[in-house]
Formats: structure tokens, sequence, C-alpha cells
């Protein structure tokens, strides 16, 4: 049997965003950890310019890729959660 986002192109296209967005909140938050954890060693034992530099990076396309990515969750669940109040009623 198929499944109904295949037959549906709204919900297949809704799951791919979906798809993406959880690719790039795990690809900000990991770089916003790499970030952290260059700024603990470099607390602890000394910043470089490689290392100041690691974190900049990291936080800047860290913020790139997660803004967008909440925002597109955000739209997402709110899709999903009117397509389920519209069918409710």
């Amino acid at each position: 049997m198929a499944d109904v986002a295949t037959l549906d192109p709204v919900l297949s296209q809704r799951r791919a965003i979906a798809r993406l967005v959880s690719i790039g909140k795990r690809t900000g938050y990991g770089l916003y950890l790499v970030a952290i954890v260059v700024f603990g060693i470099g607390y602890a034992f000394g910043y470089t310019t490689t290392m100041t530099t690691t974190m900049v990076v990291s936080m800047a396309i860290g913020s790139i890729v997660l803004a967008p990515a909440i925002v597109y969750g955000y739209g997402v669940k709110a899709a999903e959660r009117e397509e389920r109040r519209a069918t409710l009623k």
C-alpha cells in the first residue's frame, strides 16, 4: 500500500522540509557545541588564534544554519497542527 505522503505532493514537500529542518538543527547546534568546547579548552589552557577563529566561525555558521531551520520548523509544526484541526471539523 502506498504511503499517503507519496500520493500527496504537499505532504511530500512538508516531509522533505522537515528532514532539512532536522539536519539544519543538528548542524547548527553541533557547531554551537564546537564553539563551547573550544571556548572551554581555551579558558582552561589559554587561547590561540586558531581557537578564536574556530569559535567565531562556528558561531557564525551555526547561526546562519540554525535560524532558518528553527523558523521553517515552526512552519512545519503549524501546518501539521492546522491540518489536524481541519480534519477534526
